[in-house]
């Protein structure tokens, strides 16, 4: 299950011949050392909330672990939302061990709430947020499964009426076992977000922890066919330390499918739909590009 923000996820193909049926998620997970790939990502998303409150923001996946945060009005308490987010990045091999990356991600959103009995229609566009991070193969895949970690910090986010930098990071595990023609997978991440301005107001989003199982089959040298869970917990936001809403969990079924165009390009999409918790799905393609 591949997609844009954390390449470290994204499991290509083995060169080994002896690997030719593993699924495509099992080879470079890190660059090779000066080798440098495009990512990019489109994820559309259709979000129905009800009792929003103040500041309370509407969330969009965009990769295994990430995430992007569409700022919401004051006192919408029905409202059906559209969101398309584009997400674009570089990932550059260190060694063959670490790689570092940047992304950048901008969206288009229409929301339609109604409220005490009236109704309107908002829109907004632009860029929503700028991540770089780096991964790191701690252990190959042996005996025992691989294991790698990631760390990212935003270089920028926007909010409801201000921007801020260096607020919020994200650190994670992948541990994974390939048993030919199958890889399972677990990925654990949390997203730590400190205080920031917002107009004049003391914004505290809540931080956000995922637990993400999956499986990935390999059909042939060039389909893989992957699937799984996530589970996601979120504290409340604050503003001016008051919580905005209550914490919240919710499980979604992840299902995907992946095409080898050839050595140096992959597509990939994924279907995310809610199964408890939260009303919604998302649809994101993604393609990786080796120079």
């Amino acid at each position: 299950m591949r997609s844009c923000c954390h390449p470290v996820l994204f499991l290509a193909f083995l060169c080994s011949s002896a690997y030719a049926d593993l699924p495509l998620t099992v080879e470079n997970l890190i660059s090779d050392q000066g080798q440098v790939r495009a990512d990019v990502s489109i994820t559309y998303a259709n979000v129905e909330s009800q009792s929003l409150l103040a500041g309370d923001p509407i969330t969009v996946q965009t990769g295994p672990a990430t995430f992007v945060t569409i700022p919401t009005r004051v006192g919408e308490r029905l409202t059906n939302t559209d969101t398309t987010v584009l997400t674009m990045g570089l990932r550059y091999g260190l060694s063959q061990r670490v790689e570092v990356y940047t992304r950048a991600s901008a969206m288009a959103t229409r929301q339609r709430s109604s409220f005490q009995g009236s109704s309107n229609t908002y829109t907004d566009a632009g860029l929503i947020d700028a991540w770089a991070g780096l991964n790191l193969q701690i252990k190959p895949d042996d005996t025992t499964p691989a294991l790698l970690a990631f760390a990212e910090v935003a270089l920028r986010e926007k909010h409801q009426l201000s921007t801020s930098a260096f607020r919020s990071a994200l650190v994670g595990l992948t541990t994974y076992k390939a048993i030919d023609p199958v890889v399972l997978s677990l990925t654990a991440a949390y997203r730590i977000n400190e205080v920031r301005d917002d107009g004049g107001i003391a914004l505290k989003p809540g931080n956000s922890m995922l637990l993400n199982p999956g499986v990935a089959f390999a059909v042939n040298d060039r389909i893989t066919l992957s699937t799984g869970f996530q589970w996601t917990q979120r504290q409340a936001n604050r503003r001016s330390g008051v919580p905005q809403g209550h914490d919240r969990t919710s499980v979604d079924i992840l299902m995907g499918v992946g095409y080898g165009l050839d050595k140096g390009n992959s597509l990939n999409t994924t279907v995310k739909f809610n199964a408890s918790g939260r009303s919604g799905a998302e649809l994101r393609a993604n393609w990786l590009h080796t120079f």
